[in-house]
């Protein structure tokens, strides 16, 4: 295989193989008002409780200032609130209760996606992915 060539460019079949899924992902969360970055930012906010926008942004894999691009709808929305931390640098993230009602009206369009994504790849190739996109994002953070 020529890892020279453009078409096996890893960062462009990644992005490619991402906007399809995140494609898919949306369709399957549109009844719940949520396009699938914004129940990931929810998701991942839920899990953590208050969390720092610092370490929101690296839990996501995100700099900051796409983190806020991608908080605005949600705060606009009433589903994250930003408060201000003991020390007024922190500004720690939670989700509030309506943010709460929307996450567990979307989580079961949300596993019904990922199961059809496991069933379609079969239950091998789901796993292996899942490693193989584990280790991509460890190396390339080691770069």
């Amino acid at each position: 295989m020529d890892v020279t060539s453009i078409e096996n460019c890893t960062c462009l079949n990644l992005r490619k193989a991402a906007r399809a899924v995140t494609q898919m992902y949306d369709e399957a969360l549109r009844p719940s008002g949520l396009r699938a970055t914004q129940l990931s930012v929810l998701a991942v906010i839920a899990h953590a409780g208050p969390v720092g926008m610092t370490e929101l942004a690296k839990a996501l894999v995100m700099d900051r200032t796409t983190l806020t691009r991608n908080l605005k709808p949600l705060l606009d929305q009433g589903l994250v609130a930003v408060a201000i931390g003991a020390d007024r640098r922190q500004r720690p993230v939670e989700l509030t209760a309506a943010g709460r009602a929307a996450l567990e009206r979307a989580l079961p369009l949300w596993r019904a996606a990922q199961a059809r994504t496991a069933e379609g790849l079969g239950a091998e190739r789901w796993a292996g992915l899942l490693r193989d996109l584990d280790a991509a994002v460890v190396l390339a953070q080691a770069a």
